[in-house]
């Protein structure tokens, strides 16, 4: 009897598989059993040929080779990762195995990475697809019980190739024509051009941001205060002179509570998590990055098997995934949930329109916890954070309404009106799964900011007479908009668009995923962070002089929104077998040539404004003094030279002073920890504070080893190797 070959994304993927299968015979970069072999590649083992590979003329980057349109895309072996593909191939050329089955992450790049792998392969194989939604046992078991037919997920394959190739053909066209006509390494794309758009756009209304000084009046009652509004309800007044009026024509009057409105409202529990909200939420309370979040969320799916597949879009649970809501419940009955947990199980339905709901689930259900029941102490600090922040979620969803109370007061003195308002909890509801420590939202922040604030109310009746004791005039001036952190970013990538953009567009954006995807959109920033186009000020995201420059002159449709949206469209129409994928790259190519002859005509130039007097060690070019994430740098303007040397590592080792994390200045014994409140310390002195706290000299290396190797995977990023793995990132 033949073998079946499963072919996992990743090891840790594959030998849990092989475990559940039965596979306990270990082999060359796989695991055997007798009806199964499990192997497993690496992420991505096959790759887009690079430009070099259709021509020679490509190895010199050059304005009279643009556009680059390849009349058919090739398919080469990642070097890095040639020897496991040596495995699989093998594998799949053994006379015992007779199907494959591809159980690679269930999703578009998923389908991608089997599907190269088995064509690079020469594989005629039948195949079969393994689509799951958790790493569980019985999950997998299920799963293959239940195979599908590879032929089901083909139009997917296709979604995502031509995802793949317009990307390639846009992308690294429009960077070599960007990088020649400005001798500059700038690199741009569909997803990083529009996400750095929105950045620098926010930044420039900043900067022309002009504030107003305004002044609101406050009248202090007794046990409440009430704010000045206008019949139209606006509370600000721009002249002071006529606040000052307002103030006037109420000096010495009695208040007269004019008007009580009492409102009962319930707020329904939150939808539950995808990968982008939990990403939000993550960035505000623990300051995670995307990046950081999702490679948390691949531990506690893969390894813990405690969290369904994480890069899902979806907010609710389809039908079938009810009945498995009171095995799910039980296994976060632990610790801080237990009382909760019972409590729910016990007088709730669990199956709700706030979970419940097949007609918005795409490709995954929402993130929610698994049958899998867990053993806190075997988490990391930043796993249990995470592993609490969907629990949480998943206990609230269940939950009834929030309820409350809302009283509108209205007090009149003399001709004039002042509000107040406040609120009684009459019910917690979901609130009660978080109890104090809800995660603003940004709805929420915006309450915040409203003139009438609300408190607590005495009681009183309409018509009741309260004594002014005071009255006030309160200066304050307009705020430009927040520059974003990680978390409005996300939001802002999810919902992008503008005044001037079509209803048509905006419509489609609503049904696609925006800017990427919520599994790329972490890989989307960072990338903006090491090619210096955007920096960090705190939690803030600034654009660098070089992001600011490289969006204006980006090709104009290419900085917009409205390209991923039209190209989304169309994909999600292939994935459904609607529009031909060879008739999408057709219009690609096009579009390719367009973009490069509109970089070619442009008049527009390019300015280094952060030039130093140091002298490149290899090429001999002034090297650029630039802000990476890690710290600053120099760095050599040639894309083809590479060169980069850290100035100031950002640290985790904290002032004891502020207790904020220091910056490492110098080299070798000159090196210091420098703190932005002035603490300065030198590594010797660092050394003797950590002996006498109980570290060892040891520890003192190891941690700066790791800090050195920071700095040195920084310096290897250069930019021969992003473009070589431009792709990538783009997904």
């Amino acid at each position: 009897m033949g073998k079946s070959l499963v072919l996992a994304e990743k090891p840790s993927v594959g030998k849990e598989l092989a475990r559940v299968l039965g596979c306990r015979q270990g082999g060359d970069g796989c695991m055997m059993g007798d009806q199964y072999i499990v192997t497993w590649s690496l992420g991505h083992l096959v790759t887009l040929a690079d430009p070099e590979i259709y021509g020679k003329e490509y190895k010199t980057w050059s304005f009279e080779t643009l556009p680059m349109l390849p009349s058919k895309m090739q398919l080469v072996v990642i070097k890095e990762t040639s020897r496991q593909f040596g495995v699989v191939a093998g594998l799949l050329k053994r006379s015992d195995v007779t199907e494959v089955i591809i159980a690679t992450d269930a999703g578009r790049e998923g389908e991608l990475v089997a599907r190269w792998i088995l064509i690079k392969a020469g594989c005629k194989l039948p195949a079969k697809r393994l689509w799951i939604s958790s790493q569980t046992d019985r999950a997998v078991r299920d799963g293959f019980k239940n195979l599908k037919s590879a032929a089901d997920y083909y139009n997917l394959y296709q979604s995502a190739e031509a995802r793949a190739e317009a990307d390639w053909l846009v992308g690294l066209n429009v960077t070599r024509a960007l990088t020649c006509k400005h001798n500059a390494s700038l690199s741009a794309g569909r997803v990083q051009t529009p996400t750095l758009a929105m950045i620098v756009a926010r930044e420039l209304e900043i900067k022309n941001f002009i504030p107003k000084d305004y002044y609101t009046i406050k009248a202090q009652m007794s046990g409440f205060t009430a704010t000045w509004v206008a019949a139209n309800g606006q509370s600000r007044l721009f002249d002071r002179a006529d606040a000052e009026a307002v103030l006037q024509r109420i000096s010495g009057k009695p208040g007269v509570v004019s008007e009580i409105r009492k409102q009962y409202k319930h707020k329904p529990p939150p939808a539950a998590y995808d990968l982008t909200e939990l990403q939000r939420d993550a960035n505000r309370k623990y300051a995670y990055s995307a990046k950081e979040t999702l490679s948390i969320m691949q531990s506690l799916y893969e390894r813990h098997k405690l969290l369904t597949y994480p890069r899902t879009d979806s907010r609710y649970i389809t039908d079938d995934i009810v009945p498995t809501l009171p095995e799910r419940l039980r296994s976060v009955s632990i610790g801080p949930y237990k009382e909760l947990a019972t409590s729910i199980f016990k007088t709730r339905p669990l199956s709700t329109k706030y979970i419940v709901d097949s007609s918005k689930v795409s490709d995954h259900h929402a993130i929610i916890p698994t049958e899998e029941s867990a053993d806190l102490t075997f988490l990391t600090p930043e796993e249990r954070n995470i592993y609490d922040l969907v629990v949480r979620r998943f206990l609230a969803v269940l939950m009834p309404a929030f309820e409350y109370e809302e009283t509108k007061l209205t007090v009149t003195i003399g001709k004039e009106r002042f509000a107040a308002r406040g609120k009684v909890i009459l019910a917690p509801g979901w609130k009660a799964a978080y109890g104090q420590d809800i995660i603003e939202s940004e709805d929420e922040s915006e309450e915040e900011d409203s003139d009438v604030k609300e408190q607590s109310l005495p009681k009183m009746q309409q018509g009741s007479k309260v004594e002014v004791k005071s009255s006030a005039i309160v200066a304050g001036k307009t705020k430009p908009p927040a520059r974003y952190n990680e978390a409005t970013l996300l939001t802002a990538m999810e919902n992008p668009g503008g005044k001037e953009m079509s209803p048509d567009i905006r419509a489609i954006l609503k049904t696609t995923s925006g800017l990427g995807t919520p599994a790329t959109r972490a890989d989307i920033i960072e990338k903006l962070f090491s090619s210096f186009c955007i920096e960090r000020n705190g939690k803030q995201i600034m654009p660098t002089s070089k992001g600011m420059q490289l969006v204006g002159l980006a090709p104009e449709d290419l900085r917009s929104a409205e390209l991923t949206a039209k190209w989304e469209q169309e994909l999600a129409l292939i994935s459904k077998g609607q529009v031909l994928k060879n008739d999408f790259i057709k219009k690609m190519r096009d579009y390719a040539s367009n973009l490069v002859s509109a970089v070619a005509a442009s008049e527009a130039k390019y300015t280094h404004d952060n030039v130093t007097r140091e002298k490149c060690p290899d090429c001999g070019k002034f090297l650029l003094d630039v802000a990476g994430k890690k710290g600053k740098m120099l760095v050599c303007p040639d894309r083809e030279c590479g060169y980069r040397k850290s100035l100031a590592v950002l640290t985790n080792a904290r002032c004891p002073n502020c207790h904020k994390k220091m910056e490492m200045r110098g080299e070798g014994d000159k090196r210091l920890f420098v703190c932005i409140c002035g603490y300065r310390e030198k590594l010797s002195d660092f050394e003797k504070r950590r002996s006498e706290s109980g570290a060892s000299k040891r520890d003192t290396e190891n941690y700066l080893r790791s800090q050195s190797k920071q700095d040195n995977d920084t310096r290897n990023s250069a930019m021969a190797s992003q473009l070589a793995k431009w792709l990538e990132q783009q997904k």
